[in-house]
C-alpha cells in the first residue's frame, strides 16, 4: 500500500480490520463527539490580577493583563483523549497503564485515530486528569450517549427497546481506609501538625510519640475486645487533638491569608472528628473525603459500605446501559428515580424517533413514588396482583440488572473510586458505565459478524440431512428396513421361526 512516509507502514496495513476494536473505530461518530465537546475546551478570557512587586523604590502594585492568550502548548487531539478514556474503563486500566498499553497495542492506536505506529506514550498520564476535569459531568454523559448511538447505528439494538428499562441502585465505594475512631483521631492530629509547620506556626507540643503509642494501644485493645480500656485510649486521643486544635487557633493570625484559609478547612473537619460519637448523625468518615456516606444494603458479608449511591438504568431486553448517576447524601432509592429517568431521556433525545422510557422495572426499594414518576408505568413485585400476564413476564427480567452491576464493578472499575470529591464520584460512575457499553459493543460486533456464518452452516446442514424432493421423503417412510444377513448355522441345528 502506498504511503506518504516511505519508511513506515500504515496501521490499517498492519492489523486485521475485522478485529472488533478496529470495526468499532469505524462505527463511532468521532466527528459528532468532537463537535459536542469542542465548546468545553475553548480558551476563556481571564481578568487581570493585582500582584505586589518590590523594587528599589519600595513596593508597588502591578496589574497583570488578562484576556485570551494564544500562548501555551497546543491541545492534544480530541479523539486521542476520548479514545484513551474509553479504553481505560473498557479494560479496567489506570491512567498510567492505559498509556503504557497504548504504546504497545496497535489496535489501541488505531482506535484512537493514529495512522502510523507510535512507539512512545501518547501523553503524560496527568493529562487524563485535567481532561476529565475539563469535561465535567455533562461531557462524560456525551461519551455515554455516543456509545448508545453507536449501538443503534449498528442495529445491535432497536429504538423500541429503550421504552422498557430496568433501574436499580448500588454503592460506589470511595478509596478510603475503614473508618475507626482511633485512626481518624490520629490522622487528624498528624495532618494538622504538618499543615501548621508548613504555615510557620510554632506549636507548643505536637504529641507525635504519644499519638503513635495511643494508636497502637487502641488497635490491641480492639483486637482483644477490651472495650473499657479502648474507651480510655479514645478519650485521651480526643484530649490530645483538642489541645492541638486550640493551640493552632490561638496562633492562626500569624500565618498568611492563604495559609489561614487552608487551615480553617482542616480545622473544621478535625473538630467534627473530635466531637462526633458512634451514635451521631452526619459523621465524618474520612478526613480527605468529607462526601463519603455510610450506606447499608443489607449484605451479610458487608453490612456497611462507605461511598456514594449510584443508580443504573439498562434496557430490558439487551442489557445496554442508558443511564448512570451518582446521588450524594444516601437518599431513599425511590427518590432517585425521577432524576435517573431525566438523565436517560437526555441521553436518548438524539436517537431516531426520540425514544423515551415508558415502562420501568424496579425492586421493592422503589415503592411509593408513583406520583413523582407519573409519566411512566412503574412495575415492581408489590403490584403482582394487579399486573397482567405480560407484565409479570417482564418482571421476571428485573434481576437481569444484578450481574450487570457486578460486571461494572469488577470489570470496569466501579468497585472503588479514586477521583476527588463529589464531582469525581459523578464522573467515575458515568465513565464506568461507558466502559461497560464499549465492551458490550465489541461483543455485539462479534455476534453480528458471526450471524451470517452460522446461518450458512445451518442451511448447509439442512441441505445435507433433508431430502431434496417431498416424494422421496414419503417413500423413505415405507421403505423396508435393511435386515442383517442370516448367520450360518452348524449342521444338524435348525432355527425355528417365531
Amino acid at each position: 500500500m502506498s504511503t506518504p512516509d516511505f519508511f513506515r507502514s500504515r496501521l490499517d496495513a498492519m492489523i486485521d480490520l475485522r478485529h472488533p476494536l478496529a470495526v468499532l473505530a469505524t462505527k463511532m461518530s468521532w466527528a459528532s463527539i468532537e463537535t459536542t465537546l469542542a465548546p468545553l475546551f475553548e480558551r476563556r478570557s481571564r481578568d487581570g490580577r493585582v500582584s505586589e512587586a518590590v523594587d528599589l523604590f519600595g513596593s508597588n502594585s502591578l496589574e497583570l493583563a488578562g484576556g485570551v492568550s494564544a500562548a501555551g502548548r497546543p491541545r492534544l487531539p480530541m479523539r486521542l483523549m476520548v479514545g484513551l478514556l474509553y479504553l481505560k474503563h473498557a479494560y479496567n486500566e489506570s491512567d498510567e497503564t492505559v498509556c503504557e498499553r497504548w504504546a504497545q497495542d496497535v489496535y489501541f492506536q488505531f482506535f484512537c485515530g493514529e495512522e502510523y505506529f507510535q512507539p512512545r506514550l501518547p501523553c503524560d498520564p496527568t493529562n487524563l486528569v485535567r481532561f476529565r476535569q475539563a469535561l465535567g459531568e455533562a461531557g462524560v454523559e456525551e461519551l455515554l450517549a455516543a456509545t448508545i448511538a453507536a449501538a443503534v447505528q449498528m442495529k445491535a439494538v432497536t429504538p423500541v427497546e429503550f421504552e422498557r428499562v430496568i433501574v436499580d441502585t448500588t454503592v460506589q465505594e470511595k478509596a478510603i481506609a475503614y473508618p475507626t475512631d482511633s485512626r481518624l483521631l490520629e490522622v487528624a492530629r498528624a495532618r494538622l501538625v504538618q499543615l501548621a509547620q508548613r504555615a510557620g506556626l510554632g506549636l507548643k507540643q505536637t504529641y507525635e510519640r504519644e499519638g503513635k503509642r495511643l494508636r497502637r494501644r487502641a488497635g490491641g485493645y480492639a483486637h482483644a475486645k477490651q472495650f473499657k480500656r479502648l474507651r480510655r485510649v479514645l478519650k485521651r486521643q480526643r484530649t490530645v487533638l483538642g489541645r492541638l486544635l486550640r493551640d493552632i487557633e490561638r496562633k492562626l493570625s500569624g500565618a498568611s491569608d492563604e495559609r489561614q484559609a487552608q487551615l480553617r478547612v482542616w480545622l473544621e473537619r478535625a473538630w467534627r472528628i473530635c466531637r462526633q460519637r458512634p451514635k451521631d448523625k452526619n459523621k465524618l468518615y474520612a478526613l480527605h473525603a468529607p462526601e463519603v456516606e455510610c450506606i447499608g444494603k443489607g449484605k451479610a458479608r458487608q453490612p456497611y459500605e462507605f461511598g456514594v449511591k449510584v443508580s443504573l438504568a439498562i434496557t430490558e431486553k439487551q442489557g445496554l446501559i442508558v443511564g448512570a448517576r451518582a446521588f450524594p447524601g444516601n437518599p431513599y432509592d425511590g427518590h432517585t428515580l425521577a432524576e435517573q429517568l431525566e438523565q436517560s431521556s437526555i441521553l436518548l433525545q438524539d436517537l431516531p424517533g426520540t425514544p423515551q422510557p415508558k415502562t420501568i422495572l424496579v425492586d421493592l426499594g422503589f415503592r411509593g413514588v408513583d406520583v413523582e414518576v407519573s409519566s411512566v408505568h412503574l412495575i415492581h413485585r408489590g403490584k403482582h396482583k394487579t399486573l397482567t400476564s405480560t407484565q409479570r413476564r417482564w418482571l421476571k427480567r428485573r434481576q437481569a440488572i444484578e450481574p450487570i452491576i457486578g460486571h461494572v464493578k469488577h470489570d470496569h472499575g466501579m468497585r472503588r473510586c479514586w477521583l476527588k470529591g463529589q464531582t469525581g464520584d459523578a464522573l467515575h460512575a458515568v465513565l464506568c458505565a461507558t466502559g461497560y457499553n464499549l465492551r458490550w459493543l465489541l461483543r455485539a460486533i462479534v455476534r453480528l459478524g458471526l450471524g451470517p456464518i452460522f446461518f450458512i452452516l445451518a442451511w448447509l446442514h439442512w441441505i445435507v440431512n433433508v431430502p431434496s424432493h417431498p416424494l422421496l421423503a414419503h417413500r423413505e417412510r415405507f421403505r423396508r428396513p435393511n435386515l442383517p444377513a442370516p448367520t450360518k448355522c452348524p449342521i444338524g441345528v435348525v432355527h425355528q421361526a417365531n
